[in-house]
């Protein structure tokens, strides 16, 4: 088989590229190790800046976001027992739209079916070759039989863990990250949410954070120890906890009820550099990752699809200056979301080595940003989006 772009990975990073390169006209394949019911049975976040939902309205992809989707105009703050609001739009004239990640995940993988866009999953063995030359191909095996892919390009949209990364030689590429002390339990439960934005919460006990995936259905977040375990948290027990760190009038209007789904996750931030190896691409957790604080996680990796599309475009358009730059522009806007969440994942959260210093630190800390117009500014800026230049 040949192609114009081989993508590799299903993702919502890899849908979104292969949605958009589609109508420029550029030919593209995804290539899945994971079956599609694995690929939209992941439980992952759900707002969405501006640039995000553009993307997905240039992609054709965005209707029932705007439908369904929860435009949000700010955010709470909860420390010391009290709630303080950050009016994003106010402040910025911008918004956020809380609407799933499964959800767009869901969206695009109809439209592409429903386009005769070709999608391979429970692809086994996928490797990439010849990147650093002039015929890149990727090879996998399907029921048993040694497939290949030819293309001009490949884009490794597969993850912290693919094999798009980990194939770049150690010499070529540098990593930085950094690993917290701590996790998040999440709860998703068919429950009315606590509040109709996002509430954050800062308490000696630890983080939370009350979020929702629509008028029915709630997100709900502890930070916990990296060594604890699902099985020790019934949903009653969860549900203590939270009630614990809330102020005592917002716990009294907290509906629970039986969880849906409830895991542990651990923290990271990570950055790969450069992101562009010849003729492979890396594009959203493949190179990098951010604690879900910020949640900039989705939005990061569309941006970073959203400059590899439009350095594609200039491409075959007769420019190479779009794919000579894409590390560059991609990376300026990774390390500015990096530095907000790792801020705010630092303001919010208890460390276990902080002690009594830290703590207060982080009570100065947020009594100024609360009372200081620049200081909510700065943070309403960096939440719903940095301008994509």
């Amino acid at each position: 088989m040949r192609t114009q772009v081989a993508i590799v990975g299903a993702g919502p990073a890899g849908l979104l590229l292969g949605a958009l390169l589609a109508k420029s006209g550029i030919a593209n394949v995804i290539i899945e190790q994971r079956s599609a019911d694995y690929v939209l049975g992941r439980i992952r976040a759900g707002v969405l800046e501006q640039t995000t939902v553009d993307l997905l309205d240039a992609a054709g992809v965005a209707a029932r976001a705007h439908r369904e989707g929860l435009p949000h105009d700010g955010i709470d703050l909860c420390f010391g027992g009290e709630r303080h609001r950050i009016d994003l739009h106010a402040l910025t004239g911008k918004r956020v739209m809380v609407y799933g990640q499964t959800e767009v995940t869901r969206d695009l993988m109809e439209a592409r079916a429903a386009a005769g866009l070709p999608t391979i999953y429970e692809a086994e063995d996928v490797q990439v070759h010849g990147f650093d030359g002039a015929q890149p191909h990727v090879s996998y095996r399907r029921d048993g039989v040694e497939q290949r892919i030819e293309a001009d390009f490949i884009a490794g949209c597969d993850g912290f863990h693919g094999v798009c990364r980990a194939s770049v030689p150690v010499a070529a590429i540098t990593l930085h990250e950094r690993v917290y002390p701590f996790g998040w339990l999440g709860l998703l439960a068919d429950v009315p949410p606590l509040h109709h934005e996002l509430i954050y919460v800062s308490h000696e006990r630890g983080f939370a954070l009350c979020s929702q995936r629509s008028h029915s259905r709630s997100r709900y977040y502890l930070q916990c120890a990296l060594d604890d375990r699902v099985e020790r948290w019934s949903d009653d027990a969860f549900w203590d906890e939270l009630k614990r760190r809330l102020p005592a009038a917002t716990a009294a209007e907290l509906t629970t009820g039986a969880s849906l789904e409830k895991s542990i996750a651990p923290l990271r931030s990570f950055v790969a550099e450069p992101m562009r190896f010849g003729r492979l691409f890396l594009a959203g957790d493949a190179a990098h990752i951010v604690p879900p604080t910020g949640a900039k996680g989705l939005n990061l990796a569309a941006s970073d699809v959203g400059f590899l599309w439009q350095a594609f475009d200039e491409h075959y358009r007769g420019s190479a200056s779009g794919l000579d730059g894409y590390s560059d522009r991609a990376l300026h806007r990774v390390w500015k979301a990096e530095r907000f969440s790792w801020w705010l994942t630092s303001l919010m959260h208890r460390f276990p080595d902080g002690g009594t210093f830290g703590a207060r630190m982080q009570q100065a800390e947020l009594e100024y940003l609360v009372s200081s117009r620049a200081a909510m500014t700065a943070l309403a800026e960096n939440y719903v989006g940095l301008p994509m230049v």
